[in-house]
């Protein structure tokens, strides 16, 4: 297991557990964000911020979050 935010853009990755501020992990879940949940690594850059892909949709999340995503 990582922390998403070591994620290579380009790969897929599978959702293993999640912890962290709950408004962030309700936001996630409501877009179907979950354990289990395959997810794309669109973009991980140095900017503080990382965009990913589940189900067609991107989303932009911080390192900060990301880092408390174990795929």
């Amino acid at each position: 297991m990582q922390a998403l935010s070591t994620a290579v853009p380009g790969k897929w990755y599978t959702i293993k557990w999640m912890f962290g501020v709950p408004e962030v992990l309700e936001k996630l879940k409501e877009f179907k964000i979950k354990e289990g949940s395959e997810i794309h690594v669109i973009q991980n850059d140095a900017s503080g911020m990382m965009i990913i892909a589940s189900d067609q949709k991107r989303f932009a999340i911080s390192q900060d979050a990301a880092a408390r995503i174990q795929v």
